[in-house]
Parts: structure tokens; C-alpha cells; sequence
């Protein structure tokens, strides 16, 4: 073979095995996550995540009539811990049933569940409460200048009064349903591969096996 073309292949060799040993590691983990499980996974972690805000922006929403604003930092907390227990059982079946299927073992995968989700509840109740703060005075520092913009509408509509606007207005409210959205979507992520090596490990186990 004339030298050439010996120097030809070459490269193209090397690049091949670089490229091999480059996503290496990208084939080990799309092999940990088989791509219907993932799926089925990202359907349920989906109606999870809306069921879950839904339940804890309704809680939110009847602490925040009885208590101050000024507390919101820590109504957020209370909402997230009275809606958890609901909002885990409804994940743990949707995960059981529909992307893991895995059987027997209700209690023991359920309270894995709850074992879960209660080693990240105090970070991300730690990062709620430190988000909706942020938020509440991010948000408030551009309510002075949405209000001037509201008593210009208020005087052109006679008088009326517009409350719910001037409730927004502040941020204090608003500041914590958006903290709550951004936590429990990053919480979904880290859900999935903590049920998949802790709560339902036992059927990984029995798949790997076969």
C-alpha cells in the first residue's frame, strides 16, 4: 500500500476511537435510562408536577387569607409541607402502575417514596423559602411604578377601585406561587433517578438480571 494512503487511514482511525472513547460515558448513562421507561416517566412526572403545584398553590392560596403577607416566606413552607403527603401518594402510584410497574412490595415501596422525597424536603424547603424572598422583593421593587400606572387607570374609571391588580401589584403573593413552580420542577428531575436506584431498585435489579 503506497505510504499515502497508509497516512490517509490513519487519522481517521484515530478519530474513530476518540470518538468511541468521547461518548463512552454518554452510552453508560442512556443505558441506565431505558428510553420507553423515560418516557412513561416524563408523561407521570408531568401530571405529578401540575398536581402538585395545583395542590400546593390551593393550600398557598387559603393560608395567604388568614395570614400576613409579610410572613409569605414562611407560608410557602407550610403549604409544601401540608401538600406532601397527598402529592407523594399520587407520585408513587404513577410511578408504581405506569413507569417502573413493578409488583407487591405497596408499603415498603411507598414509604421508599416518602424516604425519597423527606431527604430532599428540607433543601428544597430551605430553597423555597429563600426564593420566594428574593422574589417577593424583586417583584415588590417595580411595584411602585406599577401602582402610579394603576391610580392613572383607577382616575380615568371614575373611582373604581381595583384591588385584585393592586394585590398583584405588590409581588408578595405572586413571589411565592413562582417559587413553588421553579422548586418542584427541579425536584422532578431529581426524583426520577432517586426512585429508580432507591424506591422501585428492587425491579431494576430483576430486569438487569434477565
Amino acid at each position: 500500500m503506497p505510504p499515502e494512503v497508509q497516512s490517509d487511514c490513519l487519522p481517521a482511525t484515530s478519530a474513530v476511537q476518540g470518538g468511541s472513547a468521547g461518548n463512552g460515558w454518554m452510552r453508560r448513562v442512556a443505558s441506565m435510562v431505558p428510553g420507553g421507561q423515560f418516557l412513561r416517566y416524563l408523561c407521570v412526572g408531568g401530571f405529578n408536577t401540575v398536581f402538585g403545584y395545583i395542590s400546593f398553590a390551593a393550600i398557598l392560596t387559603l393560608l395567604n387569607a388568614v395570614v400576613p403577607a409579610r410572613l409569605l416566606y414562611l407560608t410557602v413552607v407550610v403549604a409544601s409541607v401540608l401538600a406532601m403527603p397527598l402529592n407523594i401518594t399520587v407520585a408513587y402510584l404513577g410511578y408504581k402502575f405506569f413507569v417502573f410497574r413493578t409488583k407487591g412490595n405497596y408499603l415498603r415501596e411507598w414509604l421508599k417514596c416518602f424516604a425519597v422525597y423527606g431527604f430532599s424536603m428540607i433543601p428544597g424547603l430551605v430553597a423555597l423559602s429563600a426564593l420566594t424572598r428574593i422574589l417577593q422583593s424583586t417583584i415588590h421593587g417595580y411595584a411602585a411604578s406599577l401602582h402610579s400606572h394603576l391610580d392613572a387607570v383607577e382616575r380615568d374609571m371614575h373611582g373604581r377601585p381595583l384591588e385584585l391588580l393592586r394585590h398583584m401589584a405588590t409581588g408578595k403573593a405572586m413571589a411565592g406561587y413562582i417559587a413553588g413552580g421553579i422548586v418542584i420542577g427541579i425536584s422532578t428531575i431529581y426524583s426520577f433517578v432517586a426512585h429508580k436506584r432507591v424506591t422501585f431498585r428492587m425491579k431494576v435489579v430483576e430486569e438487569a438480571a434477565r
